[in-house]
């Protein structure tokens, strides 16, 4: 697999981006810089001024959440992994780099006025992970607040929903009430894994033979928890507001493939 980069503090790569803004805009004057800064913070200082990362964790499940480096093993930030260092063929979706599996089939889910990708889902006979890249703040973590929300969500519709410790922190598990085709009740489960990284979270929601599963360490929830933990997220430096959804991008390979399809 591809090689690991060391871990660099978040504030260091603050600082790393400040330097190579410097060096790009000499030629402007030091008062349009910091308007600049200013703007490209926006979206996020509030959060990191209010969301002290010193706080005291409010329940046992944000003391999980902050008790060790979840992603020590990954999902992995582009700054930490080297792509080159090994031959795998892997998708560019631009926000994310997925390292594909024998048998792995993928399908997009692609807002039709935009045409922009918002999640994909990754089929492994039975079973099945959506992944989606939502924006979050450089140093606070929000994963209560996106549990929070999973939450009300599920009351809304009925279900239930509880917190475990799982192999990426806490991890969520539902069952959501749904109806056959033909007419008949049932109920859907589902666990959920939120992974935060520099200025982003990452979610997977697997669904299917592999959501029931005891173990993720056998079977097909182990293939699903291997691809989510082998994606590296290239977030980029665009400024964007805690939880907002980021887009990914469209593969040519992909592309070309629908084409040959179409024609």
């Amino acid at each position: 697999m591809f090689g690991r980069k060391r871990r660099v503090d978040e504030d260091d790569l603050e600082d790393v981006d400040d330097d190579l803004a410097d060096d790009e805009d000499d030629d402007e004057s030091e008062e349009d810089i910091e308007e600049e800064d200013e703007d490209e913070d926006d979206a996020e200082e509030d959060y990191d001024d209010e969301d002290d990362v010193d706080e005291e964790p409010e329940d046992e499940w944000e003391a999980l959440d902050a008790s060790r480096d979840w992603r020590e093993d990954g999902p992995f930030d582009i700054s930490e992994v080297d792509l080159d260092a090994d031959d795998i063929q892997r998708l560019d979706f631009g926000s994310l780099i997925v390292t594909p599996f024998d048998g792995m089939q993928l399908q997009l889910q692609v807002k039709q006025d935009t045409e922009q990708v918002q999640a994909l889902l990754v089929v492994d006979k039975k079973s099945a992970i959506e992944v989606a890249l939502f924006a979050a703040p450089a140093k606070a973590l929000m994963l209560a607040e996106v549990r929070g929300d999973m939450q009300e969500a599920t009351d809304e519709a009925g279900g239930t929903m509880t917190l475990v410790k799982g192999p990426l922190g806490t991890e969520v598990r539902r069952k959501l009430p749904v109806e056959s085709s033909d007419g008949k009740k049932a109920s859907q489960a589902s666990r959920t894994w939120l992974v935060q990284g520099p200025k982003w979270l990452l979610r997977g929601v697997l669904m299917g033979q592999a959501a029931l599963a005891n173990d993720v360490s056998k079977g097909e929830a182990q293939l699903l928890f291997e691809f989510f933990c082998n994606l590296v997220v290239r977030r980029g430096g665009s400024p964007r507001v805690p939880g907002d959804l980021i887009p990914l991008d469209m593969p040519a390979s992909v592309s070309a493939g629908l084409a040959e399809k179409s024609d």
